[in-house]
């Protein structure tokens, strides 16, 4: 009898999470598809590009939407079981509060990991090809930044033409072994600069030892300096920013591939930061699922349904806005920056024991 109770809590309470989750796609793919049809509104794409990249965007954004849909499939599945005296039929062979509570948090829990590990790898490999056919698509390609095995490779107009840059073994705000091609309006080679070393904090690029490479009366002649001055639309933040996507590489990619991600070029604290942020992400449905089933077993009146919804909505609200919060100081080196991930992690599972201990004497 107990694996069927307890066969029962599970496929009713993913069922009511298969539902919400299903109900907030549909909703997402709706609203972004506004946003794929205006994009490529202008282009020569089939009608089906931007509903086929709305349909592999949406999952990512599920992802981090999880600890909301885990919060209210929570309260819809402890409500119903309240309601129709399901909850009573379950105490009376053995079932406690807190008995209930332990199924739905450790299965919320272990969920989280199946999803870091299973599901992730997935939407991100979605993410990257969203990314490179919108890429492909693009009607502004003047100014193009991009991270291979090669190392860095950027595109942009200057003054007096077209620039080619090329670079490898990126250090903090240098690059290495930095190549530059420059051609004049109609493409033809201008010149070729050769540097060892580029300070490209600013968007005033300092090169060190330099060797130029140029023509002059159909003669190659070849200039050396210790240092040169060029000046691009790219500085070290704005080029590291158009990389700090995480929707991009999964879990899997950080912990199996770091020091080659290194290599391309991501940012180590960046990349540090990415993967404790995943890292909570089971930990914040445990968290959730609990503060919905202490929010709803703290009374049996069946007219404090709509209390409950409000009160979970801002309860949400409030997570994600101290969230954001502890991150911005960990960011601003308030407070190292691990522990601005962790610490509403640590807040609410104190609040939670709490909470726990409250409905099991009830």
């Amino acid at each position: 009898m107990n694996k069927i109770l307890f066969s029962y809590i599970l496929n009713n309470f993913f069922k009511k999470f298969l539902i919400v989750t299903f109900t907030f796609y549909c909703f997402g793919i709706i609203l972004n598809l506004f946003e794929e049809v205006e994009f490529f509104k202008n282009t020569d794409a089939s009608i089906l590009i931007p509903l086929l990249l709305t349909c592999i965007f949406v999952p990512s954004l599920i992802i981090k939407l999880l600890p909301f849909i885990i919060f209210i499939s929570s309260v819809w599945f402890m409500v119903k079981i309240r309601n129709n005296k399901e909850l009573l039929t379950l105490k009376v062979f053995g079932y406690s509060n807190i008995k209930i509570f332990l199924i739905l948090a450790f299965s919320s829990f272990l969920m989280g990991w199946i999803i870091l590990f299973f599901i992730n790898p997935l939407t991100s490999t979605f993410v990257q090809y969203y990314e490179k056919t919108k890429s492909n698509y693009a009607r502004d390609i003047d100014h193009l930044v991009t991270f291979n095995k090669n190392g860095l490779w950027i595109k942009e107009n200057y003054n007096n033409g077209e620039r080619i840059i090329t670079a490898t073994q990126p250090d903090k705000y240098k690059i290495n072994n930095v190549v530059i091609f420059e051609l004049n309006n109609n493409f033809n080679f201008d010149r070729k600069i050769f540097s060892r070393s580029a300070f490209i904090k600013n968007k005033e690029w300092i090169l060190n030892d330099v060797k130029i490479i140029f023509f002059e009366e159909g003669i190659v002649k070849e200039l050396n300096k210790d240092k040169y001055i060029i000046n691009s639309i790219y500085d070290y933040d704005k080029i590291i920013n158009l990389f700090n996507n995480t929707d991009t590489f999964s879990f899997v990619d950080i912990i199996f591939n770091f020091k080659m991600m290194l290599q391309k070029g991501y940012n180590k604290e960046f990349l540090k930061q990415a993967s404790h942020s995943m890292m909570t992400l089971p930990f914040y449905l445990f968290i959730m699922t609990a503060l919905a089933t202490i929010l709803t077993l703290h009374t049996m009146k069946n007219a404090a349904n709509y209390k409950f919804m409000i009160i979970g909505l801002l309860i949400t609200v409030i997570i994600y806005y101290l969230k954001d919060l502890s991150l911005a100081l960990g960011k601003t080196d308030r407070i190292p920056l691990i522990l601005s991930i962790w610490t509403p992690i640590m807040a609410l599972s104190f609040l939670t024991l709490i909470g726990i201990v409250q409905i099991n004497e009830k």
